[in-house]
């Protein structure tokens, strides 16, 4: 998931901007991709937060796994709310929250940058230190160690001299300015996400046929571009896309849909260059790059926008970059990717698409909920849009205030809920699932050798299930021609999820049929942006 900013807000350059942060879709936190969420806890229009009204935002995170949100203020504060299970909002509980609240243990830090995994969070300092906080069972905290799980206030991450940082499901890049060593990672390496010719896979026991992949919990510089300076980085849940200073584009990890441009669906264990963006067609200075779950994209010269992998829920998939037509022409500031929608700021326009069951695309009461081309917000039309984040189920926008105060005036105010309020998870799969692999376990030798460890490794699945139900469709689908079953227990992560087929991933073949009927009911509607009116 890739987290994006409006390229003047570079360190050392003119001062950053703020302006109002807008929210749009679920905020019933504990529930979305798990069990159907009643509509009444959906925005369905770009809202304002009522303990951000005024606050000068400058920055937002939220990954396409994730059911978090960060915000950074112009003072370097930074807020989280959402989801806490793992304690990813950094406040040193578990404690659900619907109202942006200020993580005090970095107050004494000014915050310049985050990124947001599926539940754990990394934040970056002006004086390039970094901080991370939430689920560390994979490594991806960055602090060395796995002996800690959970980390529920803020952690030293091992790495120095830190500009930026980008987070995948349960993985974390950071690009440094340490000559040889721009780009570091750390975490899960399931799919070859990290970079570094390997997958890390190992049988359990010699005995067992059980598989895991060991964690690597301390940030390693990526050997296959150490005679690189990697400026740009996004993470969808299970890749990474990357960008040299030259304006070169590489890609790895799954490869499932195509989404590392590669023209075939082959995992990816190293960087590999994405040879669409080279020779006439390297990435400006000033390009954008994003990442979704199943899909990529990047603005290339001329500032046209580019895209690869799971576009829509129906037709092909595109295995090489493409240029998105519908925005030819627009000048794209800023974008972000979620679970499968997306959302852009150009010119005085907000503009989204994707997929969406949750309001997320922002298009209001009266408004489709999908659409298959990119259209306008026209609630936010004649703003300047300065920032933009997409989770799995959320969108926020950040725009200026400048001569649009009325404007703003007439949106709504979201009050949020106090943490006592907020809907408890009540999905029933954690307890169902467990007791089906109990079963299982007493009808199999096998299972029955690794009963321990199964039941542990189910626990991890139901946690994990809103994106490893990504990837084990995908297999299921015959999508991915890439080796390496779903990790944590393989096959198990689509077995184990009774219950989970309604855990809403925005692709599944179950979401197709809405999805279809969502965009026949939207496809005939006026296309509303290839060209600019203004």
């Amino acid at each position: 998931m890739a987290e994006k900013k409006v390229e003047e807000q570079e360190e050392g350059g003119a001062a950053v901007k703020g302006g109002e942060l807008l929210f749009c879709g679920c905020t019933n936190w504990d529930g979305i991709g798990r069990r159907k969420v009643s509509p009444e806890f959906n925005l369905i229009s770009p809202t304002r937060l009522r303990p951000l009204v005024g606050v000068n935002i400058c920055f937002v995170a939220a990954g396409c796994a994730s059911c978090h949100c960060v915000a950074l203020d112009t003072e370097g504060r930074c807020y989280t709310w959402g989801r806490n299970e793992k304690g990813q909002l950094g406040h040193g509980d578990k404690i659900t929250r619907d109202r942006p609240t200020v993580v005090s243990e970095l107050s004494r830090h000014k915050i310049i940058r985050a990124g947001s995994g599926r539940s754990h969070t990394v934040v970056v300092t002006n004086e390039g230190q970094s901080f991370s906080f939430g689920w560390n069972k994979h490594g991806q905290l960055g602090t060395g160690s796995v002996k800690n799980e959970f980390e529920e206030s803020p952690v030293r991450c091992l790495v120095s001299e830190v500009k930026t940082t980008s987070c995948g499901a349960d993985f974390t890049v950071w690009l440094t300015s340490i000559e040889g060593s721009s780009i570091l990672t750390a975490g899960l390496p399931q799919y070859g996400q990290l970079g570094h010719g390997t997958d890390n896979e190992h049988n359990t026991k010699d005995s067992s046929v059980r598989l895991v992949y060991e964690a690597q919990p301390k940030p390693r510089a990526i050997a296959a571009l150490a005679g690189e300076t990697i400026v740009k980085v996004a993470c969808g849940s299970n890749h990474t896309v990357a960008v040299d200073k030259n304006g070169s584009v590489y890609t790895w990890g799954f490869g499932g849909y195509g989404r590392l441009g590669h023209r075939e669906q082959k995992d990816e264990w190293t960087p590999r260059r994405v040879d669409v963006f080279t020779r006439q067609n390297f990435l400006p200075p000033e390009a954008i790059v994003s990442a979704g779950s199943v899909n990529s994209s990047c603005t290339a010269g001329g500032g046209q926008l580019y895209m690869w992998g799971k576009i829509k829920n129906t037709g092909d998939d595109w295995m090489y970059p493409k240029p998105q037509m519908d925005l030819s022409g627009w000048h794209l500031r800023c974008m972000d990717s979620g679970n499968m929608h997306h959302f852009v700021g150009a010119d005085s326009s907000c503009i989204s698409w994707g997929h969406a069951q949750s309001g997320e695309l922002g298009y209001g009461p009266n408004g489709q909920k999908s659409s298959a081309i990119p259209k306008k917000v026209e609630i936010l039309e004649g703003m300047h849009v300065l920032s933009v984040a997409c989770g799995f189920a959320h969108s926020m926008v950040v725009v200026d205030r400048t001569d649009v105060g009325d404007k703003l005036d007439q949106l709504e105010v979201y009050d949020g809920k106090a943490s006592e309020e907020v809907p408890e998870n009540e999905t029933p799969v954690p307890e169902k699932a467990p007791k089906k692999a109990t079963k299982s376990a007493t009808n199999s030798k096998k299972r029955k050798k690794a009963k321990d460890s199964s039941s542990e490794s189910e626990e991890e699945e139901e946690e994990n299930s809103d994106y490893d139900s990504d990837d084990s469709e995908e297999r299921a689908n015959g999508k991915p021609a890439g080796r390496g079953r779903g990790g944590k227990g393989g096959s198990k992560s689509t077995r184990g999820k009774k219950g989970g087929t309604g855990r809403g991933r925005g692709r599944p073949p179950a979401a197709t049929k809405s999805s279809a009927s969502e965009k026949a009911k939207g496809g005939s509607g006026k296309r509303g942006r290839p060209k600019k009116s203004n």
